[in-house]
């Protein structure tokens, strides 16, 4: 059986993990993102790829903002609560520990060392199972310093979303 070398070579990319958290009127939802990126200086602009039928695909769009939240590596125990989808756990958002940001009121996961927020600008549909949603940064702060090294990753967590 022959491998699959561009599965291969997709999977040796690195990735972070991340929480994407979302709002609309006084529903909120957090899920774990790794395909994220900046994608202009000038405004700042962040794209990040979900899936279409996840619940915050929803959200976002209806909602118009968007947050991630950055864990470092040691704090990694405060984004697994989110890692299930709404449609296996609808009432995660109950358990979780998270304050609402002061521009666009998504939540803020405590544990988080750093978040950003995000209005809107786009959703792109680029023809597969995920689309980009992309978001001007309006505001951000730093909880605890890090750098890249540093940050969590799918790699400390030996998990894999590529392929």
């Amino acid at each position: 059986m022959a491998k699959d070398k561009i599965k291969e070579v997709l999977k040796m990319m690195p990735y972070g993990f991340y929480a994407f958290t979302t709002k609309d009127g006084d529903d909120v939802n957090a899920m774990v993102v790794n395909w994220v990126s900046q994608m202009s200086f000038a405004p700042r602009l962040v794209a990040v790829g979900i899936q279409k039928s996840c619940y915050s695909r929803g959200l976002v769009e209806a909602g118009g903002v968007f947050g991630l939240n950055l864990f470092l590596q040691a704090d990694s125990d405060a984004i697994m609560g989110i890692t299930s989808g709404r449609a296996r756990k609808p009432d995660k958002m109950n358990d979780a520990d998270y304050s609402a940001a002061p521009e666009t009121g998504v939540p803020v996961l405590a544990g988080a060392a750093a978040y950003i927020e995000c209005k809107l600008t786009q959703i792109v549909d680029i023809g597969g199972d995920h689309d980009i949603v992309v978001g001007e940064a309006i505001h951000a702060d730093v909880t605890k310093e890090g750098a890249p090294p540093n940050v969590l990753s799918l790699t400390e967590l030996g998990w894999s979303y590529a392929g």
